[in-house]
C-alpha cells in the first residue's frame, strides 16, 4: 500500500452528511460537512430527500479532496457509515427515490406495530431478529412507502424498484449504479432480517408484504463490496466497510470482546455492548444486534437506543429559539444551582429503551414562577444523562459484571457540564477521546484493515488518545437523588397519545 496515504470516510448521519480523510495513523487529516434538511410533513413524521444526501455527500467528497490538496488515486479505500433504521425506495432506470425517505425517528407506522402486536407477532419477530416491535426500525417504513407508492404511482413497474437503507443508497450511487447490497450490521436493523441466519427472513418479508427482489444482498460489514465509479470519483476506489453508525463507533472505540461497551452522543444517545461471537439476549428490553462481521465470524452486540438526546438541545435551538447554539448549553446550565425543580422528558419521538413507548411525548414537569430559560436548559441536559442511566442500570441488570467505565463519542460529548453530569448520575467514570468523530473513525479503521492499508487493529486502537476522565464527583449524591423524581415524570409522560 506504499503509495496510499488516505482512507475516505463517508459518514451519513440524521442531522447532516460529512467526507473525512483519514491518514496511517488513523487521526483525521480534513474534513467537509454539510447539514441536512430536515422534512417534518405532519406531527411524529420526518423525512429525508435521498437525492439531497447523495449530491451532499458526492460534493463533500470532492471538496475534502480539493482543500487537502489529495489526489483521488491517493485513496486506498472508502469505508461508509450511516444513520441506521432509514429506508427508501427508489427506480433503477431513472435513480430517482420514489418517495422521500422515512427517517429511524419517524413514528408514522405506529398503529401497523400495535396491530402486529394485536396478532400475536411481537415474540416471534423479536425472537428471529432481536428486536423488539417498534416503528423505529425499517420493515413497516418500507411496507408503508410500497404501498403509498402502490397508491399514488399505479403503473410503476416494480421489476425496476429498489429498496434499502441509506448506506445501500449511497453504495449503489457511488458504483454508478451497478451494486445493490448493504452489510450485515445494517441489515440487522431492519426487522427483516434473521439474526440466526444472517439473511432476509422469508416469512418476515411475507407478513410487511416486501418482496424479496427489492431488497439488498446482504454482505459482510469488512470486504470489499465493489469500486467507485471512474466517472462518480475519478478513479476506482474499493468501497471496503460498511457499518451502521453505533456499531462504527463500538469498532472505532476498541469494544471487541464482552464487557466493553460505549455510549454516542447523537441526535439520540446509543448504548452498545460487545457481546463477542454469541448471540445474547437482553431481559430488560434491549436489542439484541450484529456488531460487525468480516467473512470468517460475526459479532453480536446488546444495544440501547434512545431516541432523543442531541435532537432535543437541536429543538432548543431552532424550534423554541432558548439557545443560539448547542455550545450555550453549558455556560447556560452552569449559572444555575439546579433545575429549580423543573424535569424534562425527551420523548419527542416517543421512548425508546427501556420503556419503547411509541405513544409517549415530550415534556416538562414542575414548572412554577421563579423558573428561567437556563433551569429548563439545564434540564434538558440532566434528561439526557438520566436517559443514559436507565439504560446503564438495565445493562447491569442483563450482566453478571457491572458497569464500571462509560466510554462516549458524539457531538454532545463536547459539553463539559452534561459529561460531569453523566458521571455523577452513574457514579462511573465517562472517558472521552479526543477525536469525537468515533463513528467516521470506525468506518474507516475497518475499511483500511479490509484492503491492508491498516496492518493491526489493535495497534489502531492503541494510538487513540484519550483527552478527559471525568470522575464521579460532588455532584453525586444531588444527581442520583433527582433521578427518582425524574422517573417519575417519565411515567406521566408515558401513553400521551391514545
Amino acid at each position: 500500500m506504499a503509495d496510499y496515504k488516505y482512507i475516505l470516510a463517508l459518514d451519513l448521519g440524521t442531522t447532516g452528511n460529512r467526507a473525512i480523510l483519514f491518514d496511517k495513523q488513523g487521526n483525521i487529516v480534513g474534513q467537509v460537512y454539510k447539514e441536512l434538511t430536515q422534512h417534518y410533513p405532519q406531527p411524529g413524521w420526518l423525512e429525508h430527500d435521498a437525492a439531497e444526501i447523495w449530491r451532499d455527500t458526492h460534493s463533500c467528497i470532492q471538496k475534502v479532496i480539493d482543500e487537502q490538496q489529495a489526489k483521488v488515486a491517493e485513496i486506498a479505500a472508502i469505508g461508509l457509515t450511516v444513520q441506521r433504521e432509514t429506508c427508501v425506495l427508489w427506480d433503477k432506470t431513472t435513480g430517482e427515490p420514489l418517495h422521500k425517505a422515512i427517517v429511524w425517528q419517524d413514528r408514522r407506522t405506529a398503529a401497523m406495530c400495535n396491530k402486529l402486536r394485536d396478532m400475536g407477532k411481537a415474540e416471534e419477530i423479536q425472537q428471529k431478529t432481536g428486536l423488539v416491535l417498534d416503528a423505529y426500525f425499517s420493515a413497516t417504513k418500507i411496507a408503508w412507502l410500497i404501498d403509498k407508492v402502490k397508491q399514488d404511482q399505479p403503473d410503476t413497474n416494480w421489476d425496476n424498484v429498489l429498496a434499502g437503507t441509506i448506506d445501500s443508497w449511497a453504495l449503489w450511487n457511488l458504483t454508478g449504479r451497478q451494486v445493490h447490497a448493504t452489510d450485515i450490521s445494517n441489515a440487522s436493523r431492519t426487522m427483516l432480517m434473521n439474526l440466526a441466519t444472517g439473511n432476509w427472513d422469508d416469512s418476515l418479508l411475507d407478513l410487511f408484504n416486501i418482496p424479496r427482489n427489492i431488497m439488498p444482498e446482504i454482505m459482510p460489514s469488512m470486504g470489499v463490496f465493489g469500486n467507485s465509479d471512474r466517472e462518480v470519483l475519478g478513479a476506482e476506489i474499493p468501497i471496503a466497510g460498511i457499518f451502521g453508525d453505533q456499531q462504527a463507533s463500538l469498532f472505532a472505540h476498541g469494544c471487541d470482546r464482552p464487557g466493553l461497551l460505549k455510549c454516542t452522543y447523537g441526535t439520540g444517545c446509543f448504548l452498545v455492548a460487545q457481546t463477542g461471537t454469541e448471540v445474547t439476549r437482553s431481559h430488560e428490553r434491549l436489542l439484541s444486534t450484529v456488531a460487525w462481521s468480516t467473512d470468517k465470524q460475526t459479532n453480536y452486540a446488546l444495544e440501547g437506543a434512545i431516541f432523543t438526546t442531541g435532537a432535543s438541545i437541536q429543538w432548543l435551538r431552532d424550534g423554541l429559539k432558548l439557545i443560539d447554539s448547542a455550545a450555550d448549553t453549558e455556560p447556560m446550565s452552569l449559572q444555575v444551582a439546579d433545575t429549580d425543580g423543573v424535569y424534562f422528558v425527551p420523548a419527542l419521538s416517543g421512548l425508546g429503551a427501556p420503556h419503547w413507548d411509541m405513544n409517549a411525548r415530550g415534556a416538562f414537569f414542575g414548572i412554577t414562577g421563579g423558573v428561567k430559560r437556563e433551569h429548563m436548559v439545564r434540564a434538558v441536559l440532566e434528561a439526557i444523562a438520566y436517559q443514559v442511566k436507565e439504560v446503564v442500570d438495565a445493562a447491569n441488570k442483563d450482566s453478571d459484571k457491572p458497569i464500571s467505565l462509560l466510554k462516549v463519542d458524539g457531538g454532545a460529548t463536547k459539553n463539559n457540564f452534561l459529561m460531569q453530569f453523566q458521571a455523577d448520575a452513574l457514579g462511573v467514570p465517562v472517558e472521552r477521546p479526543v477525536i469525537l468523530d468515533a463513528t467516521a473513525q470506525g468506518a474507516a479503521f475497518g475499511a483500511g484493515l479490509a484492503v491492508g492499508f491498516y496492518d493491526d487493529y489493535q495497534s489502531l486502537i492503541d494510538n487513540r488518545q484519550i483527552e478527559r476522565v471525568f470522575e464521579p464527583g460532588e455532584g453525586q449524591e444531588q444527581a442520583q437523588a433527582n433521578f427518582a423524581m425524574w422517573s417519575k415524570a417519565v411515567e406521566r409522560a408515558k401513553n400521551w397519545i391514545e
